[in-house]
């Protein structure tokens, strides 16, 4: 899912694009992508685009009279700028939004329709999309701590949950937890100041250096590559890749469609992370440590 630097990269891309220009026509492919009912959309054809704005992991077009087109991408929507009238052939193309000097586009890979589009008037209306979460670069760290501690759960679920932090998912989620060398599992009311820091530093940090790397290529290229899986990361999606750290190997815990990646020397002391498919097969011969997983693979085959 595009998540906090890929959302500022493609609006960084589409200012200089859309700012200023006229929403000519909007066109839907499959009727499961618009939410909602009012204003319509012939209400917003017609209308100039005054701002964008990024709210959570979702994209909005801020257009005259105050009136709001908001994309969520969802996990497998992307964008792409076209020419002029491009065509909506094709199972993944679910939109269209016609400027003078181009199409925005937008496809949905795989066959489940999550991508939405919110059509809204008024800053109330578009606050309820808002789900609340803290915007990372403009919270002191006291809030910062605030946020995440009002319920005792792991660091991977508190930065991941848009209530609380805005805009990261579990990629990201994987870096700087790793930046911080933390674990994922870690409670929240159980870290100690100084590690709080290395959280807080971690978050901003990490998240600057992605904007600023994503946004730099977008000044060259419309953003077409978005993707979770980037071959600088650190951690995320390097399940069996050497730590760019310490060298030893990335490890991982599978749940639903999800894994999170993470480095058992740097984070969390040599122990080995339960995973929930394979602990529950291995039960007792499931490695705690590094040295047992290790032990484990010199183990002669039968």
């Amino acid at each position: 899912m595009p998540e906090l630097p890929d959302i500022l990269a493609y609006i960084h891309a589409l200012e200089p694009r859309v700012v200023g220009q006229t929403l000519e026509r909007i066109r839907i492919a499959t009727p499961f992508l618009l939410r909602t009912v009012e204003p319509t959309i012939e209400q917003l054809e017609g209308r100039k685009v005054g701002e964008l704005q990024r709210i959570g992991k979702r994209i909005a077009f801020g257009l005259e009279g105050d009136y709001w087109m908001v994309l969520h991408l969802m996990i497998a929507g992307r964008l792409h700028w076209k020419a002029k009238g491009a065509k909506l052939g094709g199972k993944t193309n679910l939109a269209a939004f016609d400027f003078a000097d181009g199409s925005l586009t937008l496809t949905e890979a795989g066959t489940t329709r999550r991508a939405s589009l919110h059509l809204v008037h008024g800053e109330e209306a578009l606050a309820e999309i808002d789900p609340g979460g803290i915007d990372v670069f403009s919270c002191s760290i006291d809030a910062f701590y605030k946020a995440l501690t009002l319920e005792n759960r792991t660091l991977k679920r508190s930065l991941t949950d848009p209530r609380i932090l805005s805009g990261i998912g579990n990629a990201y989620s994987d870096e700087i937890l790793h930046a911080a060398k933390l674990s994922p599992i870690a409670r929240t009311k159980d870290l100690k100041p100084e590690e709080w820091e290395r959280l807080f530093a971690a978050t901003t940090d990490t998240l600057r250096s992605w904007i600023d790397r994503l946004c730099s290529e977008a000044d060259k290229n419309f953003p077409e590559g978005v993707t979770a899986f980037r071959p600088e990361m650190a951690v995320h999606g390097k399940f069996g890749k050497p730590c760019p750290i310490c060298g030893h190997e990335i490890q991982r815990i599978r749940y639903a469609d999800n894994e999170t990646n993470y480095c058992a020397c740097c984070q969390t002391g040599g122990k080995l992370l339960a995973d929930r498919g394979l602990s529950r097969v291995l039960k007792s011969d499931w490695p705690k440590t590094l040295a047992e997983l290790e032990n484990l693979k010199r183990r002669p085959k039968v």
